[in-house]
């Protein structure tokens, strides 16, 4: 989930942070991609609307050749 999308679903960093519960500082944070736990709680917060995308949490496959 990317942190763009979540703020502008909740309108501002600050609504993002009032509805998760946690520092304006601690979302600000973020990098592009939000934290995965963060990302599930959104999803549910948000009724599915915005949506977890595993493949922006999956490793590199670090055997390919």
């Amino acid at each position: 989930m990317k942190k763009d999308d979540v703020v502008s679903y909740f309108g501002s960093v600050g609504n993002v942070a009032k509805a998760l519960g946690i520092s304006h500082a601690s979302v600000s944070g973020w990098g592009e991609v939000i934290p995965k736990g963060r990302a599930f709680e959104i999803q549910a917060l948000t009724s599915e609307k915005l949506k977890v995308d595993p493949s922006l949490y999956a490793k590199p496959n670090q055997n390919a050749a």
